[in-house]
């Protein structure tokens, strides 16, 4: 058994999914990485971890991630989970920046695009967290940290698959209620837009850091969501948006 924390995650192959696995490692964790591509793979050899191809639509690839995780560490002490928008999310809804004219297809959006997201954004913690939890009461603890939106809370036009992530954050809370006796937490992580966007001048100016986050920055407190000193956290939904949103709760 690994004598050093491990984590799994998910989305990991690049942008805030790699982010967070180079934070997770700098703190001292071992990493298991998946995502669709072989870039998984080949970050998690530079970080020194596990690394596979697969997708968390693919309930056989989260076992087959689990399962070669406890085979080879014998611990899993956090898992993050990091879901972006399904293949089929149509390029006029991928717009970056909030016009309030902005006129999308709401209501021509598929059944199909619906269900895929429901999978992308909830089921795959769902069934993660079906795998893992056993785990983590026999082991006495453990952290899962979602990446979710800053769009999940105050929903924009063009993003309109983010209000499922409300079903993922009202699932989180439900877990937190009945798995804290077991000193497990799991939390919502809702960046705002990162540096990896091309923000247009108004989005930009509308942000009061004036500026993107850094993949670092959501590392950083996905490492502290993922940490002993935020176990008491629970069921919380956290943003990271550089003060973006506008309500106050």
């Amino acid at each position: 058994m690994s004598t050093s924390k491990v984590a799994i995650m998910t989305g990991a192959g690049q942008g805030i999914g790699k982010g967070c696995a180079i934070e997770m490692a700098k703190a001292g964790y071992v990493v298991s990485l998946m995502s669709p591509s072989d870039r998984s793979k080949k970050l998690a050899e530079e970080l020194g971890g596990l690394g596979r191809s697969g997708s968390v639509l693919n309930g056989n690839d989260l076992e087959a991630m689990v399962a070669e995780t406890m085979a080879t560490y014998g611990r899993i002490d956090a898992v993050v989970s990091n879901m972006g928008h399904g293949g089929s999310v149509p390029d006029t809804i991928k717009t970056v920046g909030f016009d309030p004219d902005f006129e999308g297809p709401l209501l021509d959006l598929s059944d199909e695009l619906w269900h895929e997201s429901l999978d992308m954004y909830v089921l795959n913690v769902v069934k993660l967290a079906r795998l893992v939890t056993p785990i983590m009461i026999k082991q006495g603890g453990g952290s899962f940290v979602n990446i979710s939106s800053m769009n999940a809370v105050e929903p924009r036009a063009p993003y309109p698959m983010t209000m499922l992530r409300g079903a993922l954050h009202s699932f989180a809370k439900l877990y937190g209620d009945r798995y804290a006796r077991h000193n497990i937490n799991m939390n919502n992580l809702m960046p705002g837009f990162c540096e990896n966007v091309n923000l247009s001048e108004h989005a930009r100016t509308s942000i009061p850091a004036q500026r993107p986050a850094t993949f670092s920055e959501i590392g950083q407190a996905c490492v502290f969501l993922a940490s002993e000193g935020a176990r008491y956290i629970n069921g919380q939904n956290i943003l990271s948006d550089g003060g973006m949103n506008r309500a106050v709760r």
